[in-house]
C-alpha cells in the first residue's frame, strides 16, 4: 500500500513524525510532501501569485514552498510515479473540530486528496491550553492512531468524502474510546483581535486565540472530545443547502 503524508504545520513538525510512525505500521511505501513552513489556517488555498518551489529532503521526502493544497497537488502531479492508495494529513498541533475545519490546512489537504479521488484522512491532536508551541503532547494520537486508521483503510466511502479524526487532550490510557460523530458548531461572536505596535511605531494585529464557546449538541465532535473520546467525522464536499433551493427558485422565477 502506497501512503502519502502531508500536513499544514510544515515538513519539520513533530506531528508529522508521529503520523509517519502510524503509517509505517501499515506500509513501507511512504511518501512525504508537506509545506516547507507552517501554513496553519491556510484553508483550501492555492498559490497563484508566486512560483512554488519543490525541495527534496531525502528519499521520497519533499517540501513545497506553498500551502497544504499545493503540497498535495505537487505530490500527485510531479513527485509520485503513481497515485497513492491513501493520503494522511497531520497530525495537526491542535484541534480541527466543528466549523474550524473551514480554516484548517490539515483538513484542506485531505479535501484536495478527496477531490483527486484518493481516500483521505485528516488527523489532529487536541491540546489543553494555548501557547504550548512544539510541546504539544501527541501521546493519544501516537497510541491510538493505528487503531483508528486500521478501520478506515478499506471502509467504503462515497466519492468526494473524507474523514476527520481528532484525538482528545488526554494521556493514551485515559482515552475512553472512539465515537463516530457529526460536525459541531462554535460560537465565534466573542473572538478578539490583539493590537500592537512594531519598533517603528506602526500598528499590527494578531487574531486572538481566546477560548471559543462550544455548542455541545449531542452526537457532535465537540461533545465526543469533551467526554474524552476520539472523534471520527465523515465530511462531504457538497456545500449545497438543498432545502433553500426551492425558496430561491421561486424568488427568481419571474
Amino acid at each position: 500500500m502506497r501512503i502519502l503524508l502531508t500536513n499544514d504545520d510544515g515538513i519539520h513538525a513533530p506531528g508529522l513524525k508521529v503520523l509517519e510512525e502510524i503509517a509505517r505500521q501499515f506500509s513501507d511505501d511512504i511518501w512525504v510532501c508537506a509545506p516547507s513552513e507552517e501554513q496553519s489556517g491556510a484553508g483550501h488555498s492555492l498559490t497563484l501569485t508566486r512560483p512554488v518551489r519543490l525541495q527534496k529532503h531525502g528519499e521520497r521526502r519533499f517540501a513545497v514552498t506553498g500551502t497544504p493544497t499545493d503540497s498535495v497537488m505537487m505530490a500527485l502531479r510531479e513527485v509520485m510515479p503513481d497515485a497513492p492508495d491513501i493520503i494522511l494529513s497531520g497530525v495537526n498541533r491542535g484541534a480541527n473540530l466543528a466549523d474550524d475545519i473551514t480554516y484548517s490546512g490539515t483538513v484542506s489537504a485531505a479535501i484536495e486528496g478527496a477531490l483527486a479521488g484518493v481516500r483521505s484522512v485528516a488527523f489532529s491532536q487536541v491540546y489543553a491550553r494555548e501557547g504550548m508551541g512544539d510541546e504539544v503532547p501527541f501521546g493519544a494520537a501516537r497510541e491510538w492512531g493505528a487503531k483508528v486508521l486500521e478501520k478506515l483503510i478499506d471502509v467504503p466511502l462515497a466519492d468526494r468524502t473524507l474523514v476527520n479524526v481528532n484525538f482528545p487532550a488526554l494521556p493514551p490510557e485515559e482515552v475512553k474510546g472512539i465515537r463516530v460523530v457529526r460536525q459541531g458548531f462554535h460560537d465565534y461572536s466573542r473572538g478578539t483581535i490583539v493590537e500592537g505596535r512594531d519598533p517603528r511605531g506602526y500598528r499590527y494585529f494578531w487574531f486572538g486565540l481566546d477560548p471559543i464557546e462550544h455548542t455541545l449538541d449531542h452526537g457532535t465532535d465537540l461533545e465526543a472530545i469533551e467526554d474524552g473520546f476520539i472523534a471520527v467525522t465523515p465530511l462531504q464536499l457538497d456545500l449545497t443547502h438543498y432545502s433553500t433551493i426551492g425558496i430561491l427558485a421561486e424568488r427568481f422565477a419571474d
